[in-house]
């Protein structure tokens, strides 16, 4: 079982030194994230699941991290997530259904967390 909220807690410092040592690229990351999580005729919370379906497929432990706590913070249920993953694991077949675990799980430690204070 892996502690989804402390690979985000170990990611984030990292992310920050590769923004620090190369600025002016990761500014353009930053627009292209922003712009594409803005809502429009998709809600925010509609994207981040998109983005955590695409985190299985691609099979991205920091990616699931992220993205899970997105969902929680948005309000994301947890039936939403399950038929989030569900699709992700009809377009990634295998892999995608041992990654889709990991994604229910690291979306239960966050919202465990978030429920807890």
């Amino acid at each position: 079982m892996k502690d989804w909220p402390k690979i985000a807690a170990e990611m984030s410092p990292l992310l920050r030194e590769v923004r620090n040592g190369a600025p002016e690229s990761l500014k353009g990351f930053s627009a292209m994230a922003s712009g594409a999580l803005a809502a429009g005729k998709l809600d925010t919370k509609t994207k981040e699941l998109i983005a955590l379906a695409i985190s299985v497929t691609v099979r991205c432990d920091p990616c699931i991290a992220f993205h899970a706590k997105s969902a929680v913070d948005l309000g994301a249920t947890r039936d939403e997530v399950m038929e989030t993953i569900a699709t992700a694991i009809y377009m990634g077949a295998g892999p995608a259904f041992m990654y889709a675990a990991q994604a229910i799980e690291a979306y239960d430690q966050f919202a465990a967390k978030k429920a807890g204070g």
